[in-house]
């Protein structure tokens, strides 16, 4: 396909009125490299993910909601997802109680 001057000169014209925070050749844009520094213009790191929460701390908080409802649906939903840990032998136990 043959580009015609009329082409060629439009895409020249757009290069040429492009504005600075386009993204350069295999960059980021200019803006978000300013946005990424500090004030003597160097760039910092942007801010990590923090840690994931501890799963027996999660799940030691799901026994607590159980607990708190005291209800056999709260205590089978907990043994349900937990069947495994420790807590869930004083989810059976509560359970048992329960059900007296």
């Amino acid at each position: 396909m043959k580009l015609g001057p009329l082409s060629v000169g439009l895409f020249g014209a757009q290069v040429a009125l492009a504005e600075p925070n386009h993204l350069a050749f295999g960059g980021l844009p200019f803006m978000v490299g300013r946005a990424n520094a500090d004030d003597n213009g160097k760039a910092v790191r942007a801010p990590t993910v923090p840690p994931a929460r501890d799963p027996s701390a999660a799940v030691a908080e799901e026994y607590e909601v159980a607990r708190r409802q005291n209800t056999q649906e709260a205590f089978e939903l907990f043994i349900a997802r937990h069947g495994d840990d420790p807590l869930a032998e004083k989810a059976r136990a509560e359970l048992k109680r329960l059900s007296r």
